[in-house]
């Protein structure tokens, strides 16, 4: 018999289906010569450190770091999980090749070598490599079973990717609970988490110290068109009014008019980053929310693989193209256009180069039905993606006239739309995505000409850097920090990008559950405590985006066989005990006391009061330094936020005059109280 493994129980039933294995058995099934059973994604984890040596069984700044000679694998402790487990090592003994079917990348490869090597599998082992989980798909990977050794650096890079974040997971967020946190308070590192929130708290400090300075523009309007001085910023206002009085009254004179025709190329395919950042943009949608309705679009057969980094085609999906357009049943309006022709084929979509393990996530051509509305506009997203980089480029008309009044420069420039090309697919598309507003139709101007205009000047002021939202940080993540818009250039640096497409939605949810960040509509914000716990890291590798970049560049060139999985560890050991050497002698600077109101801020001493540093920002919680004629120290302050009682009873005059000791509280609406004995 041969034993097929997949990651879910759903995946299973499907390849099942298409094998002829249709009898439900206890926890597989059975039929024409296969068992297909599943995993319920992770069976298996690593060891945790009390699983090693009982010393690391206690948090203790003296046992770290905590480096295994060598690491080892247990299952998760659950009943269902044993269970299905006891299934899978009973087939795997009885079996005489084992079929890895688990999803087609690098967790899911490491999931099933992990149940493998818990069940010490000798049997030979292949691979089921798959895109999408269409019967045809799923028939023609059958037809082409690989060689499990193929894998093998996969399943290397995948391993030392987990060993990795265990090595620094475990150590850093030991060393820094115990060496700064507060009581109860653990002080989480992650090797993609902190420089993602450090990047995210160096904006949150650039916005916060940004102090906005007045400039001004001198505009000028001629034949209802607006032209902008091209000398730029002005410093002083009296220069600005010298050069306005210079130029009011007198005419102003076209030095040159001229008229381009261009073409703007489509947006590229999907990647599953790139699908991220659209949904956040155009629906709002998280990271998170975004991977799991496209997950689910998968599992349902409507989309190929999504937890991808190409936006490419293979060569081999060209000649597939015609019949996906042809199904796509709700789109004849833009796909018969294209049909009855040749399908346009460009090395901007179509590079076997550009491809590894998949390509870019497009739809499968099966007709959606029973899928959500949030569901739906992601398959729409991913939809029409697909049909316009079929379409002609975009023709546009780019204009610049060039102007002067008294040898005072001026500019302006429009943009216009000559013939839509591939823009047909988005005419109907709701406002936030890939269709730009076309610009105002220019009239016509001849060199040379002149006449009276009307000169303003306009007092502006400069802008601090624009907040992150999910789909400005996604790309921070995928670019290691670097602005990058350009699609070309992006595509060239995801090498060096910090986190991996599906693990980065994650990562950012990890950084809200922890109030490190916190989300203001569609802006992240740092909270005190994100912007604390950065402030304690002096170690750049640990909080730079960039060379954390070149440390999962290393991962990658692990799973190509360019770079040593042994040299790995041996960097990261490295890495990790100067680490504790540098954080054990570290000076402790006290903790922030974080606003009780709205979590975020942190409380800071004003003239009269203690108040969050957000003020400016809507949250206007205080303490008063006075309460009842008595004055509360700084101590007293954080013991009332941090315990919600002041550490010592204070004296309070009665109306009698009688001076008793009481405790202070704070109330429901977290204004300070007297606490009677009976709520001491």
């Amino acid at each position: 018999m041969k034993l097929c493994i997949a990651e879910k129980p759903s995946v299973a039933k499907d390849i099942a289906q298409v094998i002829g294995a249709k009898t439900k058995m206890n926890g597989y099934y059975e039929g024409n010569g296969y068992w297909v059973s599943w995993t319920f994604g992770h069976l298996c984890t690593l060891k945790e450190p009390n699983d090693y040596t009982e010393k690391w069984k206690y948090w203790n700044l003296e046992t770290l770091p905590m480096i295994p000679a060598k690491f080892g694998i247990k299952l998760i402790n659950d009943g269902g999980v044993k269970k299905q487990f006891q299934v899978l090592e009973r087939l795997i003994g009885d079996c005489d090749e084992v079929i890895n079917c688990g999803d087609a990348g690098q967790e899911g490869e490491l999931i099933q070598r992990w149940v493998l090597a818990k069940a010490k599998n000798e049997k030979p082992l292949k691979r089921l490599w798959i895109s999408s989980l269409t019967e045809e798909a799923i028939k023609e990977g059958f037809d082409k079973l690989q060689d499990g050794k193929k894998y093998d650096q996969l399943y290397a890079a995948g391993a030392s990717r987990a060993i990795g974040d265990w090595v620094l997971g475990m150590n850093a967020t030991r060393l820094f609970t115990l060496k700064f946190g507060q009581k109860g308070q653990v002080l989480s590192i992650g090797r993609v988490q902190t420089p993602t929130l450090a990047m995210i708290v160096e904006r949150q400090l650039e916005i916060d110290n940004f102090k906005s300075e007045k400039y001004w523009e001198i505009r000028t309007f001629y034949r209802e068109t607006e032209f902008s001085c091209s000398l730029g910023k002005i410093e002083t206002k009296e220069k600005g009014e010298e050069l306005l009085q210079k130029i009011t009254g007198q005419n102003f004179e076209v030095v040159s008019f001229e008229q381009k025709e261009g073409t703007e190329k489509h947006p590229m395919l999907f990647d599953l980053t790139a699908l991220q950042v659209e949904c956040n943009k155009r629906f709002a949608f998280s990271a998170e929310d975004t991977l799991n309705m496209v997950q689910k679009l998968y599992e349902q057969k409507l989309v190929t693989y999504p937890r991808v980094d190409t936006t490419y085609l293979s060569e081999d999906i060209y000649p597939k193209v015609e019949g996906t357009l042809r199904n796509l049943k709700h789109y004849t309006r833009f796909t018969e256009p294209l049909l009855g022709q040749k399908i346009r084929k460009s090395k901007r979509v179509f590079d076997d180069k550009k491809v590894t393990d998949h390509h870019a996530i497009i739809p499968t051509g099966i007709v959606p039905s029973g899928i959500t509305p949030n569901e739906q506009k992601v398959y729409d997203a991913i939809t029409r993606r697909f049909i316009c980089v079929f379409y002609p480029d975009c023709k546009v008309s780019n204009t610049v006239v060039e102007g002067e009044s008294v040898e005072v420069p001026f500019r302006a420039s429009g943009r216009q739309v000559l013939e839509p090309g591939w823009r047909t697919v988005y005419e109907d598309y709701v406002s936030g995505g890939s269709k730009k507003d076309d610009e105002e139709q220019m009239p016509l101007f001849e060199q040379g000409e002149s006449g009276e205009h009307t000169p303003e000047l306009q007092e502006k002021k400069t802008k601090p850097p624009r907040y992150f939202t999910e789909a400005s940080l996604l790309r921070a993540m995928e670019t290691a920090g670097k602005q990058v818009d350009d699609d070309d250039l992006r595509d060239i640096m995801k090498e060096n990008g910090i986190g991996r497409p599906s693990t980065r939605a994650n990562i950012i949810e990890t950084l809200f559950k922890r109030n490190y960040i916190a989300k203001e509509k569609k802006r992240i914000v740092a909270t005190a405590t994100g912007v604390h716990l950065i402030s304690l890291i002096n170690n750049d590798l640990l909080k730079s985006a960039e060379l954390t970049g070149q440390w999962e560049k290393k991962l990658r060139d692990i799973e190509k066989g360019n770079f040593e999985v042994e040299e790995f560890k041996k960097e990261l050991t490295e890495m990790v005990v100067h680490l504790c050497h540098e954080v054990k002698h570290q000076v402790v600077e006290p903790p922030p006391v974080l606003c009780p109101k709205c979590g975020k801020g942190e409380m800071i001493r004003g003239k009269k009061a203690w108040g969050c540093s957000r003020f400016n920002s809507g949250c206007k919680y205080t303490i008063p330094f006075k309460f009842k004629d008595v004055f509360l120290s700084d101590a007293d302050m954080k013991e009332l936020v941090i315990n919600q009682k002041s550490r010592y009873r204070l004296p309070f005059k009665s109306k009698s005059g009688e001076v008793k000791k009481h405790y202070v509280g704070l109330n429901d609406k977290l204004k300070p109280i007297i606490l009677n004995d009976e709520e001491n």
